[in-house]
């Protein structure tokens, strides 16, 4: 497999558990500082990974490597290489493939159910993070980590595989191998406490349910991984 590029966006949301399960693995990735740092030769990746960040995806003229990323996300999926967009990246997916991203009916914060489509329920990956990690039962309803406040209306020839109570579109697939998550599927405790600490928010109940329901996410991000990256 050629190496994993993985897109920041900001400092603050990195790969998280996508870095740890790729090392576990042995599989080469670069992580690069958009901020800071240029964009490499993407011919020498074939999978490609955007992250998460406060801004807009139509704040391109603030962030202008937010339009590179669309650049991108359009050469890998005519090239069948698979992208995988969390939250930002997500929206960034879906404005490359003509939909509208804007501010959404409020913020989606914390541990939230999403309930998977009947295209979800199909989807092989989708599968593997539906499948409780433990039990190994099938759950179509089941929670995983929000952050954000803006949304995205489905690209055109998208299947829309998992909805919230407040957000229609939390994910969806384009082609076979493009995964769009407004969720944050990579996150690692330390970064859940950190993006906590200085929110006005009820601190105690979020990190009540960090330290309940962890466990079986990452289990769960895990198994979609495994998915995700396995070898053509």
């Amino acid at each position: 497999m050629m190496p994993v590029l993985i897109l920041k966006n900001i400092k603050t949301e990195g790969p998280g558990t996508i870095e740890d399960f790729l090392k576990a693995e042995g599989i080469s990735y670069s992580v690069i500082e958009l901020e800071t740092a240029e964009i490499p030769d993407a011919e020498r990746f074939d999978n490609l990974v955007m992250m998460g960040g406060p801004m807009s995806v139509n704040e391109s003229d603030i962030y202008p490597y937010i339009t590179k990323e669309e650049e991108l996300v359009r050469e890998f999926i005519a090239k069948g290489k698979r992208v995988l967009g969390i939250c930002l990246g997500a929206q960034i997916i879906a404005k490359a493939l003509g939909a509208k991203v804007y501010k959404g009916p409020g913020p989606e914060t914390g541990w939230l159910d999403i309930e998977l489509t009947e295209a979800g329920i199909r989807d092989c990956r989708m599968k593997k993070l539906a499948i409780h990690p433990k039990a190994g039962d099938f759950w179509k309803r089941f929670k995983v980590f929000h952050w954000h406040g803006e949304t995205f209306d489905m690209p055109e020839g998208a299947a829309r595989l998992a909805k919230s109570d407040l957000y229609q579109n939390q994910a969806f697939r384009y082609g076979d191998n493009a995964y769009a998550f407004q969720f944050h599927i990579e996150v690692k405790k330390a970064m859940v406490y950190d993006w906590l600490k200085d929110e006005p928010i009820d601190q105690k109940k979020l990190l009540d349910e960090t330290e309940k329901l962890y466990e079986v996410y990452h289990g769960r991000a895990m198994n979609f991984y495994k998915a995700f990256f396995a070898k053509s």
